[in-house]
């Protein structure tokens, strides 16, 4: 429930990144971001301001957290699907070894399924999660295989198989999705029988309810009896954890302030013992440190890729503190209890007193696990409900990550602005306040959307089951929207004026229930939570607008538009809707989240899907961006290191491989 990503929009305009006070990309030089292009896919880097104004201690520090974020590669991979580091090996065998022709048109093909395979960590889409296949023929797939001595009929059947693991988490549908997902959480069990070994061990009255299950696999005995095999020191994962919590001893060595030391010397705890109430005491202390400018992310985080929302995905990111972009969001956390109090809420389900939003500006120094490629451009973290609420979450909008996204965006040509925004009045506005508009509501969504709102006593956090991602996402993307056009922001100085949140209105409402299906395959169903969460909420305010034409469908040659009749009335809708998936989520309402999500969030209108499809297709755009890192490499001198350089590489296969030699510990 941390993550907030980008909404792609293409503007060839420098006046995107200008209007919004970020300054054009002259001060970047020759930097180019655009790397790579194939498939629906751009491959980006991104640059790491403040670097040079670390200590070197601060560097080190940074250094040895990048590395233990890294070592968690595999592990991400595997989580997957268990096939994905068997395949994984397999290409990176060809790609090093092959030495036949590399220009051959069946080559290429074959290197553009590689390097799909390495952007999503795996075989299923990083993002609509559905399988996909090269498009080479199999015999030529095998003769490469054959090649470099890596002969393996079964494995090069999966790879050509679409109903081995169509989906990588498997929802809606009516069948198992324990059963019927690649995800590697799950070994001989099925839906019914997880819920009943949950529903046995957790305690729905414990004020501080542990994640069950966050960093586990659950596994059928011989004998029908389900246990839980941790991912610790000693247990699954055991090397890859190992060799993580040496890279974070180090760091602690060379950490800015006790606090960071004491919460690195508890996560190190947690990864020996696999014990959740050690990972819930690192949350409370990482929460609390507030102080250093180096902040990190390492862990079982995140539970999207679960199909029923127990067991976390690794992920890890390092990132610096930028003070002065950081003033915006402290300003915002400042005010929380404000922003909390007038919630359009039923009062039972506000926080009388807001704990400890620390909100900042950060510059990322390393993307790892299911951050890497392809990141958030906001995190709020922890995620357990009841250390929110008694101590506290840290929010962070990612600024570099964001500008990347920008600045790459006036390396290309082509607009997705221009073709399905209706009218240039609507244009002009995007153009004028849109980008400035979208990074206001990412802070509102991750600086006080997640935090806000509290569950009824006896309300289990995880109540709302596989439904919970999606309904967060919705909770927070609606508290953003509802706020961002309050005249309380004016008052704070972050927003311009009260014009200024009209264009992400606008821009929020076609992306939802039209544009962002540019991402889906023809047919599918829309499964990603964050898709979901958006296609929900328009869908929602489309449907309950109508009696006001609130927002209206319109035709002009041949062309599908929705354009937004009146924006205070698709406030109140926000408010209106906000209210209830707080009361879903606040109550552990399973039936009526599973109503929305079945009714809004899911099914795709399959004529408006072709024409959106055929529309994006010529302009020749990527719908996904994901990002290589920087290499941050020692500089040694005499025998001793005397500083760390940051080194901006551009070869994006090439550091697929060296991380599959490097970190390579499964």
């Amino acid at each position: 429930m941390n993550r907030f990503f980008r909404m792609t929009i293409t503007i060839a305009s420098a006046a995107a990144l200008v209007s919004c006070g970020k300054g054009a990309d002259s001060p970047d030089g020759e930097f180019k971001y655009l790397l790579d292009q194939f498939a629906d896919i751009k491959v980006m880097r991104y640059r790491v301001p403040g670097w040079e104004d670390l200590s070197l201690s601060q560097k080190e520090y940074a250094y040895h957290l990048s590395e233990a974020a890294k070592l968690g590669r595999d592990i991400t991979w595997d989580q997957y699907c268990r096939y994905n580091l068997p395949v994984r090996h397999m290409l990176e065998n060809i790609l090093e070894n092959y030495k036949g022709d590399r220009s051959s048109q069946d080559y290429l093909l074959f290197e553009e399924y590689a390097k799909r395979v390495f952007f999503s960590n795996g075989v299923h889409h990083h993002y609509a999660e559905s399988k996909f296949f090269p498009a080479c023929s199999k015999e030529y797939f095998a003769s490469l295989m054959e090649a470099v001595g890596a002969q393996d009929s079964g494995l090069l059947d999966f790879i050509y198989d679409p109903q081995a693991y169509p989906q990588r988490r498997a929802t809606g549908t009516d069948g198992d999705i324990v059963s019927l997902s690649a995800v590697n959480f799950y070994e001989g069990v099925t839906r019914e029988e997880v819920e009943k070994y949950y529903a046995s061990i957790m305690d729905e009255n414990d004020p501080r309810p542990v994640s069950y299950g966050l960093n586990s696999k659950i596994v059928k005995g011989e004998d029908g009896t389900l246990r839980e095999e941790r991912w610790k020191v000693g247990g699954i994962y055991s090397d890859a954890i190992t060799r993580i919590c040496a890279e974070l001893e180090a760091a602690a060595a060379v950490a800015e302030n006790d606090s960071q030391k004491e919460a690195i010397a508890m996560l190190v705890d947690y990864y020996t013992t696999g014990d959740l109430r050690k990972w819930d005491e690192f949350n409370v202390a990482w929460v609390k440190d507030t102080l250093g400018k180096i902040d990190f992310i390492n862990g079982f985080i995140e539970d999207y890729d679960d199909p029923l929302g127990h067991k976390a995905t690794y992920e890890g990111c390092v990132e610096i503190k930028d003070e002065e972009a950081s003033r915006r969001t402290v300003t915002l956390s400042s005010n929380a209890q404000w922003f909390e109090d007038h919630a359009p809420i039923d009062p039972r389900f506000r926080k009388s007193s807001v704990k400890g939003v620390s909100a900042n500006v950060v510059n990322v120094v390393a993307l790892a696990g299911a951050t890497y490629p392809a990141p958030p451009i906001g995190i709020n973290l922890p995620n357990a409900d009841w250390i929110r609420k008694e101590h506290g979450s840290k929010s962070v909008t990612i600024a570099n990550i964001a500008h990347a996204y920008d600045a790459a965006a006036l390396e290309v040509p082509g607009s997705t602005l221009s073709e399905f925004a209706y009218s240039q009045e609507e244009i002009d506005a995007y153009k004028k306040y849109g980008d400035y508009a979208d990074e206001i509501h990412t802070d509102l969504h991750e600086c006080l959307g997640h935090g806000s709102g509290q569950l009824l006593p006896g309300v289990s956090s995880s109540a709302l089951g596989e439904y919970q991602s999606a309904l967060e996402e919705a909770r927070a993307d609606l508290f953003g929207l509802y706020y961002m056009a309050d005249p309380k922001l004016v008052e704070l100085g972050i927003m311009p004026d009260d014009q200024a949140y009209k264009p992400h209105y606008a821009n929020y409402i076609r992306n939802g229930i039209f544009v962002q299906f540019t991402r889906v395959e023809p047919g599918a169903k829309n499964t990603e939570a964050h898709m979901q969460n958006r296609k929900l909420i328009a869908e929602w305010c489309y449907e309950h607008g109508k009696p006001g034409n609130v927002i209206e469908k319109k035709q002009r040659d041949g062309k599908t538009y929705f354009v937004v009749n009146d924006y205070e009335a698709l406030r109140g809708l926000f408010a209106e809707l906000l209210a209830e998936i707080q009361r879903i989520k606040s109550e552990g309402d399973y039936a009526a989240g599973k109503a929305l999500i079945d009714n809004y969030a899911v099914n795709i209108d399959p004529e408006l899907h072709k024409e959106v499809l055929e529309r994006y297709a010529a302009l020749d755009l990527k719908p996904y961006g994901g990002f290589i890192n920087p290499d941050i490499v020692p500089v040694v001198k005499g025998g001793k290191t005397v500083d760390y350089e940051v080194i901006y590489t551009d070869d994006y296969l090439a550091q697929q491989l060296e991380y599959g030699r490097r970190y390579r510990t499964l």
